[in-house]
C-alpha cells in the first residue's frame, strides 16, 4: 500500500463511520420522539390526576420540561401525533430498548393488529430511510394510502426532506393517479431529485437540540443571522396566530439570478405567503426592492388560486438601530389589510424581539469569553 492508497483507505474509513454514526443519533432521535408520543397519550388515557390538566396538558408539559432543548408545544404535538400515526415503530423500538424502556405489550398488539397492516411499511426500512424531519411532512397527510406511497418513493429515491416537500407540493400522488403510464411518471424523477445526504442530518435543529451541542465561542455575521432567524421563527410560531412554517432559505430564481428568501410561512387565516427577510445591517431602500421582487415572485409563481396576495416582513438591524417595515405591495383589498393588521405581529413587538435577541446574543458572547 503506498500512500496515497493509505490517504483514500483513512477517508473512505472516516465516511463510513460518520454516516453510521449519524444515522444512530437520527434514528434514536426518531424513538425518542415515539417513546414520548407514547407516555402523552397513555397518560391521556391512563392518567389518575390528567383531569387537573385537562386541554392544557401539551402546554403544561412544555413549560415543565422547558430545561430540556426541543420541547415546545409544537414538539410535543408532534410527537404524540407521530406516534398515533406510526404504531408499527414501536417493534423496532422494543427490539432495541426492551431492557431500558418499559412499553406496554399492547402498544406491539395495536402496531401488528392495526387494520390495512400489509400496507404499512416495515418500521426499519422507514428508521433507515427517514430522519424524524421527514416523519413530521409524512404525519401530515391524512390519507393513509398516500402517506404510504411517499414512504415508499422516499426510499426508492433517497429523498431528502426538501425534496419530499417538493413532490407534495407538486401534488406527486394525484399525477400518478391520474396518469395512464404511472410506471413512465415516476420513472422520469430518477436523476432529478434532490437525494438524502446522512452527513446533512447533524445540521438539522431538531438533531441540534438532541445531541445538545454547545454554541460557539465566538459568532460571526452568519452566526448572528442564524440566531436571530431561529428567534423570529420561534416567535411567529409560537404567536399561534395561524402561521405554518414552510420553509427556510428558501431559493428562488429570477432571469437566472438566484437569491434565497430567510424564512417563509403560510398564514392559514389570511391565506397567502408570509415572506420575512432580514439583513444584519442598516436598512436600505434597496431592500424593497428585492422584497416587492419576492412578492411578484411568489404572487405569478407560487400562489395557488383563493390565495391572498403575500406578504413581506423586512428586518434590519445595527447596534442601536432597529428598523422593521412591511411590504405590502397589492395589498388592494380593504377588508384584507384590516385583517392583516390584526393577524401579523405589530412592529413594536418585532422591534423589541430584535433588540432583545441581540441583546442576548452580545452578553452570552461576552460571558464565553
Amino acid at each position: 500500500m503506498n500512500l496515497e492508497n493509505l490517504i483514500t483507505t483513512i477517508n473512505t474509513v472516516h465516511q463510513t463511520f460518520q454516516v453510521k454514526a449519524l444515522q444512530t443519533v437520527s434514528v434514536n432521535l426518531t424513538l425518542r420522539n415515539f417513546v414520548i408520543g407514547y407516555y402523552i397519550v397513555e397518560y391521556e388515557q391512563n392518567g389518575s390526576d390528567k383531569a387537573a390538566y385537562g386541554t392544557r396538558l401539551i402546554e403544561n408539559l412544555a413549560q415543565k420540561l422547558a430545561h430540556i432543548k426541543g420541547m415546545s408545544v409544537t414538539a410535543l404535538k408532534l410527537m404524540r401525533q407521530f406516534y398515533l400515526t406510526y404504531p408499527q415503530i414501536s417493534q423496532s423500538l422494543t427490539d432495541q430498548f426492551k431492557v431500558d424502556i418499559k412499553i406496554s405489550q399492547s402498544v406491539i398488539d395495536q402496531s401488528v393488529n392495526t387494520p390495512s397492516s400489509a400496507l404499512k411499511v416495515p418500521a426499519e426500512k422507514l428508521l433507515r430511510s427517514c430522519s424524524f424531519t421527514h416523519f413530521i411532512e409524512l404525519v401530515k397527510i391524512d390519507d393513509e394510502l398516500k402517506r404510504t406511497f411517499y414512504e415508499v418513493e422516499i426510499i426508492k429515491g433517497n429523498w431528502s426532506v426538501r425534496e419530499l416537500k417538493r413532490q407534495i407540493a407538486s401534488l406527486l400522488y394525484e399525477r400518478v393517479g391520474l396518469s395512464i403510464d404511472k410506471k413512465t411518471l415516476l420513472q422520469s424523477l430518477d436523476n432529478k431529485t434532490e437525494a438524502f445526504n446522512p452527513t446533512a442530518i447533524i445540521k438539522e435543529p431538531y438533531i441540534l437540540e438532541f445531541t445538545g451541542l454547545e454554541a460557539k465561542q465566538t459568532y460571526s455575521e452568519t452566526d448572528l443571522e442564524t440566531a436571530l432567524l431561529n428567534h423570529i421563527e420561534s416567535f411567529l410560531l409560537e404567536l399561534g396566530t395561524g402561521f405554518c412554517f414552510e420553509a427556510r432559505q428558501k431559493k428562488i430564481s429570477i432571469e437566472n439570478e438566484h437569491d434565497r428568501i430567510d424564512l417563509v410561512f403560510y398564514h392559514r387565516v389570511l391565506k397567502c405567503h408570509v415572506l420575512v427577510d432580514l439583513k444584519v445591517r442598516a436598512f436600505s431602500h434597496a431592500d424593497v426592492g428585492q422584497m416587492n421582487s419576492y412578492l411578484n415572485y411568489y404572487k405569478n409563481e407560487i400562489s395557488m388560486q383563493g390565495d391572498n396576495p403575500p406578504i413581506g416582513i423586512i428586518l434590519c438591524t445595527e447596534k442601536n438601530n432597529i428598523k422593521v417595515e412591511y411590504a405590502t405591495a397589492g395589498l388592494d383589498k380593504n377588508l384584507f389589510v384590516s385583517k392583516y393588521k390584526i393577524m401579523l405581529p405589530s412592529t413594536k413587538e418585532l422591534e423589541a424581539l430584535v433588540k432583545d435577541d441581540l441583546e442576548d446574543i452580545a452578553a452570552e458572547n461576552v460571558s464565553e469569553k
